[in-house]
């Protein structure tokens, strides 16, 4: 099978292409590389069957695919959850209007399936803990949760009218030791900068979800092979959750700085860390599982391998 990938060079995006490769997959990558790396696809460019494009979804003229792709994993998106408040109309070219461009070219070479992350922002401040896939109604608090939604009604249009086979995961926090952004990474950096302090924003009760990168690959791929759905809609994050107190107590601790004093900004709207920051999420993810899969990582031990994995190697001020 010859498998799309935008978004390739990004962080869950660079991990999913190393497994497609290792599968034996024939595996195309669309990057721009505004926020993805060449160097998360190191390992990757060895492989005869792998084919990468620096494109934009955002060009002017028609998107031209390569012709042979019958499966598309479209995981292109401006990852930054806070822009949302400052600059709304990045998430709705770069989510919205990539996404509509991508479907219309996914239309012109008839290809089959379409694979998208998506994000559990969709439900927003959901009153059900934890929220099943038919949670309603959909009310995301941000520009970024209200971009991702509007890009599954697209799909699920495109779904209906062209006869494309859909999935749609809503992921809760993927973390790994690539990520580039998030509340681990900016926690680590702010550390290099200032080994005696730590600021959090928010209050610290801030109460999510944390999924290991590998296990949302798992889940990922399981999905495509079982779903036997027209539109599949499925949550994908662990089965327990872990404030941002204990995320920054772990860091601390994997740093060897249990000694520094945290700093709690108060944040906005009831300790947020940031306008449209959910509080709290946590997904059920029983219908993922149902097909048998379950996440090896609980939310703090995903923390734990992430932040050792990322302080590795790093040169600490003195």
């Amino acid at each position: 099978m010859t498998i799309l990938v935008t978004g390739g060079a990004g962080f869950i995006g660079s991990n999913l292409v190393k497994t497609l490769l290792a599968d034996g997959e024939d595996v195309h990558v669309i990057d721009n590389l505004s926020s993805g790396r060449m160097e998360s696809l190191e390992g990757s460019t060895k492989y005869k069957n792998f084919w990468f494009h620096q494109m934009d979804l955002l060009q002017g003229e028609p998107l031209v695919l390569p012709k042979d792709c019958r499966t598309i994993y479209h995981l292109a998106a401006n990852p930054e959850v806070r822009i949302s408040a400052t600059n709304p109309s990045v998430h709705f070219s770069q989510n919205v209007v990539a996404t509509f461009n991508l479907l219309e070219a996914a239309r012109r070479i008839d290809a089959e399936t379409l694979v998208f992350t998506s994000t559990s922002t969709v439900y927003g401040d959901a009153t059900t803990v934890p929220t099943p896939e038919n949670y309603s109604p959909l009310e995301p608090i941000s520009m970024y949760g209200a971009s991702k939604l509007a890009c599954e009604s697209l799909i699920v249009s495109y779904a209906h009218t062209y006869g494309i086979r859909a999935i749609i995961y809503r992921l809760a926090n993927i973390i790994g030791e690539d990520s580039t952004h998030g509340v681990i990474y900016d926690f680590v950096n702010k550390l290099l900068k200032d080994p005696s302090q730590l600021e959090v924003l928010g209050d610290g009760t801030q109460n999510k979800s944390y999924l290991h990168i590998s296990d949302c690959i798992d889940a990922v791929l399981m999905g495509v092979s079982l779903s036997k759905e027209r539109v599949g809609v499925f949550n994908v994050g662990s089965m327990d959750r872990i404030d941002v107190k204990q995320i920054a107590a772990i860091v601390l601790a994997e740093m060897h700085l249990s000694n520094a004093q945290m700093h709690f900004t108060g944040g906005v709207d009831q300790g947020r860390g940031w306008k449209g920051d959910v509080k709290n999420m946590l997904l059920d993810v029983q219908k993922i599982a149902a097909m048998g899969w379950r996440p090896r990582y609980s939310s703090a031990k995903a923390v734990q391998l992430t932040t050792e994995r990322i302080v590795k190697g790093l040169v600490y001020p003195k």
